[in-house]
C-alpha cells in the first residue's frame, strides 16, 4: 500500500473514531429513572403524564436521553417490595415513587437516590431525617393529606347542612390511611358530627363494608390510599347504589364518579418531583435536597354524581370549585 494510500485510509478511520466513541458515551450517559406506581397505570395517568412531560422540557426524552422503567403495584401494597427490589437490581439511577412504596424503596436500597412524588409525613414515617436536610439517599415532597381533612368536612357539610352520621372506609393496612381515618374522627366530631369507621384491608372487604354503610350513615368519607383509588369505580358505584355522598383526598376518584374533592394537584408534585430527578441526574445528592411542600389544591365538584344523588350544589360552593364535572 501506498504511503499516501495509507494516510487517506487512517484519515478515514481516525474520522470515525470521535463519532463512534461519542456514540458509545452517548449510551453510557443516558440514565434510566425506575418509576414505582402505587396504583394501576390508568390510576396514574396524569401524574405519569406530567411527570414525562416536566422531564421533556427540562431536556430528558423518554427513550433518547433517558430511560423510564415502570413497575405497577396496582393497589396491592404487598406488591411493594418486590417492585422495589426488581428496580434495584435493573441498577437504575433514580426510583420515583409515592406513599408507602416509599418505605419499601428505602428498605431495598440505601444507595440509590429515591424521590417521593407524595408522601405524607415523611419526618415521622422515617423517610427523611429533616425537610429542610433530608440526608440519606431520599427527598421529595411532601402532602398535608391529614392536614386537609377537617377542611373536607367542612365542604361536605356545605353540600349537606343536616348531616350527622358520617362514614369514614379506610385502609388499615396503610398507615397514612390509618391516621387520616384517626383524624376524621376527632374533627368530625369537633363539627358534631357522629363518625364511624369501617375497616378494609383489600378489595374483597368493600362490598361488605357498604353493607354496613347503608344503616349507618349519610355520607362517605373515603380516605386516601391505593386500594381505594385502584378500586374507586367499584367504591363510586357502591356508594351511588347505596345513596351516599362521597368526599375524597383525590381528584381522579371523582373524575370515577365521587362526590367532591380536596387535595393537593397530585399532577403539580409530579411535575415538581421531576425537577429534583432532573437535579440529581445532574449531580445533586438527594440528602441535600430539602423536601418541598405542596403550593397548588384542588377542590372538585362532580355534578352529574349531585345530580344523581339529588343534591344541589349551592351556588357560593361552585364559585369556590377548581372544577365542575358535568
Amino acid at each position: 500500500m501506498e504511503r499516501r494510500e495509507f494516510i487517506t485510509l487512517l484519515g478515514g478511520v481516525a474520522a470515525t473514531w470521535p463519532v463512534a466513541a461519542s456514540a458509545q458515551q452517548a449510551l453510557k450517559r443516558r440514565p434510566t429513572i425506575g418509576f414505582l406506581g402505587t396504583n394501576t397505570p390508568s390510576a396514574q395517568e396524569r401524574w405519569t403524564a406530567a411527570f414525562v412531560q416536566r422531564l421533556h422540557e427540562l431536556g430528558w426524552i423518554e427513550g433518547q436521553t433517558v430511560a423510564i422503567e415502570y413497575r405497577w403495584a396496582e393497589g396491592r401494597t404487598e406488591r411493594f417490595t418486590e417492585l422495589a427490589t426488581e428496580l434495584v437490581r435493573l441498577k437504575v439511577d433514580v426510583i420515583v415513587t409515592l406513599g408507602a412504596a416509599v418505605t419499601a424503596a428505602k428498605q431495598a436500597t440505601s444507595v440509590v437516590p429515591i424521590v417521593f412524588a407524595i408522601a405524607n409525613d415523611p419526618v415521622g414515617s422515617g423517610y427523611v431525617a429533616s425537610l429542610a436536610r433530608p440526608g440519606g439517599n431520599v427527598t421529595g415532597l411532601s402532602v398535608q393529606q391529614r392536614d386537609l381533612a377537617g377542611k373536607r368536612l367542612e365542604l361536605l357539610l356545605q353540600v349537606i347542612p343536616n348531616l350527622s352520621r358520617l362514614a369514614v372506609i379506610a385502609n388499615f393496612g396503610n398507615p397514612a390511611s390509618v391516621d387520616e381515618a384517626h383524624d376524621v374522627q376527632v374533627r368530625g366530631r369537633a363539627l358534631g358530627l357522629d363518625v364511624d369507621t369501617l375497616e378494609i384491608r383489600g378489595p374483597s372487604d368493600i362490598a361488605p363494608a357498604f353493607d354496613t354503610l347503608k344503616v349507618r350513615a349519610q355520607a362517605l368519607y373515603v380516605s386516601n390510599a391505593p386500594l381505594t383509588v385502584t378500586n374507586r369505580i367499584e367504591i363510586n358505584t357502591l356508594a351511588l347504589a347505596a345513596r351516599l355522598p362521597t368526599v375524597y383526598g383525590s381528584r381522579v376518584q371523582v373524575e370515577a364518579g365521587g362526590l367532591i374533592s380536596y387535595a393537593a394537584s397530585f399532577s403539580d408534585l409530579f411535575r415538581r418531583a421531576a425537577d429534583i430527578v432532573d437535579k440529581i441526574l445532574r449531580g445533586a445528592k438527594p440528602g441535600d435536597i430539602p423536601v418541598e411542600q405542596p403550593t397548588k389544591f384542588e377542590f372538585i365538584i362532580n355534578l352529574t354524581t349531585a345530580k344523581a344523588l339529588g343534591l344541589t350544589i349551592p351556588p357560593s360552593l361552585m364559585s369556590l370549585a377548581d372544577e365542575l364535572i358535568e
